[in-house]
């Protein structure tokens, strides 16, 4: 769907009618783009506002997912910024795939996991898509680790010591269950019919998430859409596309 947005009625009939022609010409070179994977594909040109014309499509066409650029190009350069981006991840009811730039291929994706209810969604959402041969989930799983205030120098030393100790089983648990988490989705992914395997890092959970997928080569990063969520990180900072399930 290219939605072409309202033409301002102000305009002179001649800047309007040259308007109108030139936001038309992205919908033939869209349809040529799809053929070769989806020979049936159509395009639909919509005079709408993007975000507005793009969920009420979906809604419509009872669409599994919609797939959007940050940025569009062209004509419709202005229309699909990334504030159209964010509207519709916000308020879409099914997956959301935003590109900030184009993937070569998709053959690895990255599934940011934290255990949440928004990561378990995009996990069953991974495992109901068919994988291609050579296809590899990866499921990344961060824990921060905790630290012992600097202020306790100022403890006595058998004190700072407990805490130190403390801090330490906690961080081994933390990592323990995080473990579990990652290779619990990997399993259920593996089960799907996805090569999949499971890794956990330690750090700030979007840096160190987002530098996984360089490391990891991802094609597509996978995360929930939930509250405190680093999604609005990933549309941000992700140099892979990512798609969120909400």
């Amino acid at each position: 769907m290219v939605a072409l947005g309202r033409v301002a009625p102000a305009l002179a009939p001649t800047l309007r009618a040259a308007a109108v022609r030139s936001l038309y010409q992205e919908v033939e070179p869209t349809r040529r783009l799809l053929a070769p994977r989806w020979p049936d594909a159509d395009v639909v040109a919509l005079h709408d506002s993007p975000a507005e014309g793009i969920l009420a499509e979906a809604r419509r066409f009872r669409a599994d997912a919609i797939a959007l650029g940050w940025r569009g190009h062209g004509a419709v350069r202005r229309l699909l910024a990334g504030s159209v981006s964010r509207t519709i991840v916000a308020r879409a009811a099914r997956p959301v795939l935003v590109a900030r730039t184009a993937a070569r291929e998709v053959r690895r994706l990255i599934l940011g996991f934290d255990g949440s209810p928004g990561a378990r969604r995009a996990a069953r959402f991974l495992a109901r898509l068919e994988p291609e041969r050579d296809s590899v989930a990866i499921v990344v799983t961060v824990t921060e680790p905790l630290w012992v205030p600097r202020v306790t120098r100022r403890f006595p030393s058998g004190k700072r010591g407990s805490l130190r100790s403390e801090a330490i089983r906690l961080n081994r648990e933390r990592a323990r269950r995080a473990h579990d988490q990652a290779e619990a989705a990997a399993w259920k992914l593996r089960r799907a019919g996805w090569f999949a395997r499971a890794v956990v890092r330690k750090g700030a959970a979007l840096e160190t998430l987002l530098a996984a997928c360089t490391e990891l080569n991802g094609d597509v990063l996978v995360v929930g859409n939930h509250a405190g969520s680093v999604s609005v990180g990933a549309l941000n900072h992700s140099r892979i596309p990512v798609l969120i399930v909400p």
